[in-house]
């Protein structure tokens, strides 16, 4: 007799009965999502966190330049230091953390998001190497993977617009 496997379908509608696991993704997106978010709206007006208030970007400071301009003596510092304070790599990070931020946060267009945030999060590791605390490992790297991971598993469902029709029928809005 012939034992046959069965794979738990997959469902991302509406109906979909949730699952204690589908909760705990939503928070994770809705909390990287967060941290994205934040780093934009600190950077951007300087609300005294990360970012003193004459520095913030609205105030002529330049959000890549304290993080970049530090990796000099870094393995790969030579062309990330190079990025520093230009305009456009300016622009094109503050975009990238404002727009990766809503998206986790309102469940849609996860997919985009987690892999611009990925990619975003990998150039920073690669611009901190050689580690100081790690032969490879560190949170740049953890939160890469939590985003693939919110990707997979179509996270923007619970707690989010992924289940709006808009979203359901466009799949590079899911």
């Amino acid at each position: 007799m012939a034992a046959t496997l069965s794979r738990p379908v997959m469902e991302t509608g509406a109906a979909h009965a949730r699952r204690p696991v589908d909760y705990i993704w939503a928070a994770a997106r809705i909390s990287i999502g967060w941290i994205f978010l934040w780093a934009f709206l600190d950077k951007t007006f300087g609300w005294g966190f990360a970012t003193p208030a004459n520095r913030a970007w609205i105030e002529g400071g330049s959000p890549t330049t304290g993080f970049l301009k530090g990796t000099g003596e870094n393995a790969l510092g030579g062309f990330f230091s190079g990025l520093a304070g230009q305009g456009w790599v300016d622009w094109l990070f503050m975009a990238g953390l404002l727009g990766i931020g809503l998206a986790l946060i309102l469940g849609i267009g996860t997919r985009i998001a987690a892999g611009a945030g990925t990619a975003m999060l990998v150039l920073m590791w690669a611009a901190e190497l050689p580690l100081a605390n790690n032969p490879f490992m560190d949170d740049h790297l953890i939160y890469s993977i939590v985003l693939i991971g919110l990707a997979l598993t179509g996270a923007g469902t619970t707690f989010g617009l992924g289940n709006l029709p808009i979203v359901q029928r466009n799949a590079w809005l899911k």
